[in-house]
């Protein structure tokens, strides 16, 4: 990756981006997708404590289990660290107002999520589909679809197979999460229509309460991994402002 590109991208300035309040935006029903359980709370945990403050729906479409953030403990093998990291959901949402029978799991394999052509895509693009059909999203949060993470970048192909199988044409708002580091970021001007930032002023103590939900994730919960997975405090910081950061493209 060049200089270029990482200057290019809106989120090494992004101050200089257009500040949005929700009333521009809001509208349901409002889903918002996940690739792994605290990506909704990282990307999107402003707009959704402020839609479900005016009293929007909101569903919370979680699409793998979470299950190899710590592969290697013995206190908390897979299906231990699954049912953890779904509780972890759950209290987070509800410190943001959505209750537990908002929220679905597709429990997708964590660090395996079916690329499109991959083995499993079509079953995962049918299961998103039958999903879809039930929620009829007006306006969907999604994974950016060129984050480095390829279950991120899965995430947001099965979505939108998904979407264009249900024939449902929701706005779409992509949000970033990997992208932030600067030694990964492959966002580039061209690559979007339009990026701004939502005003999350009013809520940003409750984003920072939701993100602390995510024990396994923030702190030393799971400590027999030593190559287990944690948020570091300088990736966490790009997640303690007074906005979010939001992307659309043409189709």
């Amino acid at each position: 990756m060049t200089s270029t590109i990482h200057d290019s991208s809106p989120l090494a300035k992004p101050l200089k981006l257009p500040l949005s309040s929700i009333a521009e935006i809001a509208a349901e029903p409002v889903l918002v997708v996940a690739p792994h359980p605290d990506d909704e709370t990282l990307g999107c945990a402003g707009a959704i404590a402020l839609l479900r403050a005016r009293g929007y729906t909101v569903q919370i479409l979680v699409v793998s289990d979470g299950a190899q953030s710590h592969p290697n403990s013995q206190k908390f093998p897979a299906p231990v660290l699954t049912a953890l990291r779904a509780a972890e959901t759950d209290r987070a949402m509800a410190i943001l107002g959505v209750e537990s029978d908002q929220i679905t799991f597709l429990e997708l394999p964590d660090g395996a999520v079916p690329h499109a052509e991959a083995p499993g895509f079509e079953a995962a693009v049918s299961a998103c589909y039958t999903y879809l059909k039930t929620v009829t999203p007006k306006l969907v949060f999604a994974p950016w679809r060129s984050d480095p993470h390829p279950d991120h970048q899965a995430t947001w192909q099965i979505l939108t197979a998904a979407l264009a199988q249900a024939v449902l044409s929701p706005r779409v708002l992509e949000y970033p999460i990997w992208d932030w580091d600067p030694q990964q970021r492959q966002l580039s001007s061209p690559d979007f229509q339009a990026a701004w930032r939502l005003d999350i002023a009013e809520v940003v103590t409750l984003k920072q309460q939701a993100i602390s939900a995510y024990c396994s994730q923030t702190t030393d919960l799971i400590d027999d991994d030593p190559t287990g997975f944690r948020l570091s405090a300088q990736m966490l910081e790009n997640f303690a402002q007074s906005w979010e950061i939001y992307l659309e493209r043409n189709p």
